[in-house]
C-alpha cells in the first residue's frame, strides 16, 4: 500500500511541476511582443501575442513623404515585420518546452503533425456571388454516389459486433 501511495504522490508532484511549467510558458507567450520601424522611420508598429496590432505611430513626415497608397503599403509591411519579430519570440519560448524534433513554427501554424499534402490548398474553384467569393470543392467523381463518413462507418461497425 505504501508503494502505491508513493507512486501516486510522485505522479501528483510530476503533474504539479508540469502544470507550473505550462503556466510559466503561457505567461511568457502572453507577454510576447514585436516592434518594427519602416526603413525611413516614418512608421512604427507594435504587435502583441499572436501578431495583434497594439500600437501604430506615424510621424508627421509620413504624410508628406508618401502618397496614401504608398503609406498604406508601408504600414502593412511594417506591421508584418513586427509580427514576424513577435513570432520569432513565440518560437523561442515554445522551443524550450517542446521535444527537439518539434518545429515550433509548424506547431503554431497547426501543421506540426501533418504532411504538406494534408494542409496544402486543395482543388477549388471560385464562384463569384457578389462581393465575397464562395469556394466550392471540385471533385473528380462528382456523381450521385452517397459517401459514408468514417464516423458513420465506425458506428455501424460497433453496432454489428
Amino acid at each position: 500500500m505504501d508503494d502505491h501511495r508513493a507512486q501516486v504522490e510522485e505522479l501528483l508532484a510530476d503533474y504539479r511541476r508540469s502544470r507550473e511549467q505550462l503556466a510559466s510558458v503561457q505567461r511568457e507567450l502572453a507577454a510576447v511582443s514585436g516592434q518594427a520601424s519602416s526603413p525611413d522611420g516614418t512608421v512604427t508598429a507594435l504587435v502583441g501575442a499572436g501578431g495583434q496590432l497594439k500600437a501604430l505611430e506615424l510621424s508627421e513626415l509620413a504624410y508628406r513623404r508618401h502618397r496614401p497608397e504608398q503609406l498604406a503599403e508601408l504600414i502593412v509591411r511594417t506591421v508584418a515585420a513586427a509580427a514576424a519579430s513577435a513570432a520569432e519570440d513565440t518560437y523561442k519560448t515554445l522551443s524550450t518546452v517542446l521535444p527537439a524534433s518539434t518545429d515550433p513554427a509548424a506547431l503554431v501554424a497547426g501543421t506540426a503533425d501533418l504532411r504538406p499534402a494534408e494542409y496544402a490548398p486543395d482543388d477549388t474553384e471560385t464562384v463569384d456571388l457578389g462581393r465575397q467569393p464562395a469556394r466550392r470543392r471540385v471533385d473528380d467523381d462528382e456523381d450521385n454516389e452517397q459517401r459514408e463518413s468514417w464516423l458513420d462507418s465506425e458506428l455501424i461497425d460497433r453496432r454489428v459486433r
